[in-house]
């Protein structure tokens, strides 16, 4: 069980980004966080694993206080939580198999890592992660030479080297277009049914969310404006989250 109480996030300036938002998300759960940019999606994501240092309040993982976690502790916490980014996040002159094994970088010696140095069941496991995302045939090309879709299959087999017990995708799709969005968010899909691997995924799009996900929280600046089914946001919660202005789709 994941538990977030009262998480405030103020960044330098006074920029209030998180406004005592606490929810719970239970083990396997694909829960979907939408909102505007800048409501707080991005940093919310980044404090659970503490990319981001949150100002107030407290995050627990299976009993596990990560907020006070101590740096040691933290590296072998982060070890089970993969993070898929918006923008790939690739070693773009790297060769596809090498950022996939950069996922296995918190379990080898610093030093082989280094020099790009895995253990042989650690090439197989990433073998094995781009047969999933169908990537095989692509593990020797540079990343820069994939499309957006491709290079975010690598992110998610990268993610999977960790044999993660929560994933933690950031706008996974929205740099895509909605053929490409929908078959990353299967992957995903495959990822949280087939694995049991927590998902909290970042969303613009109301059509995704009632797709893919369980559950879903809100925000609108900072706030937590609504947590329940994808089924609950009716054309009132719509315009609270959004603003009057918006126009539904999906």
């Amino acid at each position: 069980m994941l538990k977030v109480e009262h998480l405030t996030k103020i960044y330098d300036g006074g920029v209030l980004a998180l406004d005592d938002v606490s929810f719970e998300v239970p083990p396997g759960q694909f829960l979907a966080v939408i909102g505007l940019s800048g409501s707080g999606k991005s940093t919310l994501l980044r404090c659970i694993n503490r990319l981001v240092e949150p100002t107030e309040g407290t995050i627990t993982w299976d009993g596990v206080d990560i907020t006070k976690a101590p740096s040691e502790e933290l590296r072998r916490i982060r070890r089970r939580i993969g993070m898929v980014f918006q923008h790939f996040n690739l070693v773009h002159r790297s060769k596809v198999i090498t950022n996939v094994l950069a996922g296995r970088l918190g379990y080898v010696n610093p030093v082989f890592s280094l020099i790009n140095r895995f253990p042989a069941k650690d090439m197989a496991k990433a073998i094995a992660q781009l047969e999933r995302v169908g990537l095989a045939e692509k593990a020797q090309s540079r990343a820069d030479e994939l499309s957006g879709g491709q290079q975010q299959r690598v992110g998610i087999a990268r993610a999977l080297m960790q044999d993660p017990q929560m994933i933690l995708a950031d706008e996974p799709v929205a740099s895509l277009d909605p053929v490409l969005a929908h078959g990353i968010m299967q992957y995903l899909e495959d990822i949280n049914k087939k694995d049991g691997v927590t998902v909290i995924c970042s969303l613009h799009f109301l059509d995704l969310v009632h797709r893919y996900a369980d559950r879903v929280i809100a925000l609108n600046d900072g706030k937590l404006m609504f947590e329940g089914s994808p089924q609950e946001i009716d054309d009132e919660m719509f315009k609270e989250i959004y603003g009057q202005e918006a126009e539904r789709v999906g």
